[in-house]
This record gives structure tokens, sequence and C-alpha cells, in this order.
């Protein structure tokens, strides 16, 4: 495997005033270009920590990551990431809100406009491009957050618990988004999430780790066919990866 991004013996603490705290120990993992990695594991275990070490938004302790093959020096427009919560301006309708990264990096209007255009048909938001956030629900909301992260044309994009605050039939309807989405723009994708069921109906690879510190537990390759519908969550065999992913957290 050609790897796209990868941590090699990667550590993080943080500092406390009983001393520091160690979140990661000794992390190696790899992403192949166009591959959908899926990061689980127990609360408090260093999930989100390592997503940010892949972003660029935290450095190593010890260890290093490394983009398309060049140490990971701090963000990278490459990179494109959406977190837990939204985020967006609410005086900014969902076209301006999609724009605002186009416009801080300069990218001539017409060109920025076009992509903008193109994100929000791709997330199926194009009927909703002049509404503001207050008009939204939450899963429209993060359907944005990744619209805005999309239309940088980010090689990477990086997803920390996107669905978590959502109610379950709600998720499940954003997790078939997501594989269409995905399907679609053929990105590499990490996602770091709680929900054992989504990561083993996503990814190609679910990555399990350890209680904190957190350390590679299992990586376990979903060779499960694509495209994958809902029909995939009664089967037998993503029942028997549920329950491999589920023995390894234990």
């Amino acid at each position: 495997m050609t790897a796209i991004i990868q941590a090699i013996h990667v550590s993080k603490a943080y500092p406390t005033p009983r001393g520091a705290l160690s979140a990661l120990e000794d992390i190696t993992m790899a992403v192949a270009r166009g591959e959908f990695v899926c990061i689980v594991g127990p609360s408090g275990c260093g999930k989100s920590t390592l997503l940010r070490l892949l972003a660029g938004l935290l450095m190593p302790d010890r260890g290093q990551v490394y983009l398309q093959g060049r140490p990971l020096r701090g963000p990278s427009r490459t990179i494109g990431v959406v977190f837990q919560k939204a985020n967006l301006m609410p005086w900014r309708t969902v076209f301006d809100n999609v724009l605002l990264p186009l416009q801080v990096q300069r990218i001539p209007p017409a060109e920025a406009r076009a992509r903008v255009e193109e994100v929000l048909r791709l997330v199926d938001l194009t009927a909703f491009a002049h509404s503001y956030p207050r008009e939204l629900s939450g899963g429209m909301e993060q359907r944005v957050a990744i619209a805005r992260a999309l239309a940088h044309e980010p090689v990477i994009l990086l997803l920390d618990e996107p669905f978590g605050a959502l109610d379950a039939l709600t998720r499940e309807k954003l997790n078939l988004e997501l594989m269409r989405i995905w399907e679609a723009s053929h990105k590499t994708v990490v996602m770091v999430t709680h929900d054992i069921r989504e990561a083993v109906f996503l990814a190609d690879r679910v990555v399990v780790l350890t209680q904190r510190p957190g350390r590679v537990a299992l990586e376990l390759p979903v060779a499960l066919p694509r495209p994958r519908t809902a029909d995939v969550w009664y089967s037998d065999a993503f029942n028997r990866l549920a329950q491999q992913v589920r023995l390894a957290i234990r």
C-alpha cells in the first residue's frame, strides 16, 4: 500500500497539574489514496487527538506524521477537516458559509462560486443555498460543514465524530449520504466515531484504539461489497465484523 498520509511511532501527551497525561503511545498507521478508514475506541482513548495530529493541528511529542511522503509541520490545504459542531456563521447563508474559506484563500470570485455550486449539488443542498443556519436541521448543518470542507478541493477529508450529536435515525440517513458523497468524490477519508456499526458500514478498514494511552489494538479490513445500502446493516457478515470490533474495544 502506498500511503498518502501516515503516522509513524507517534506519541502525544498533555500537561496537567499532576504531570503529563499520555493520550497516545507509539501509534503507527497508514492510509492509502482513496481509502475510507474509521478510527474507534473507548471514550478518552485519544481518537480525536490522533485526528488532530493527522490534520497538522497538533504536533506529536515523538514520531512523525507524513503527508504524501513529506513531514507534516502544520495545517495543509491538502486536508479538509469537519468537527462534531458545524460552526456555521449564523448571519451568512448556506452558500456564503461554504464560500467563506474560498474568499479567505482569494480564489477568483467566478471560480469560487462555481466550486460552491458544485459541492452544494454533491451534498444535495442546492435548494437551501440561500437559507440561513437557523432554518436547517442538525443533519443539514453537518452536510453544509462537509460541503465547506470539500470546497477548497482537499485530497484528504478528516471527520471528527461529525454525526455524534444527532439522533439515531438522522445518523443512519447521513451515513448513507456520506457514503454517496465519498463514492462520488473519491476523496481519502479518515473518520473518528464512537459508533461501531457506523464504522463498519462506512469503512474499508477500521482501526481500533486501546484505553488511554491509545495504542492500535486492531486493524480490521472490511470486505463488504460496495456500493453499500441499508440492507448491509442486517447481514450476518456485517454483524460478525461489528462483533470483532466490539471485542477488540473490550
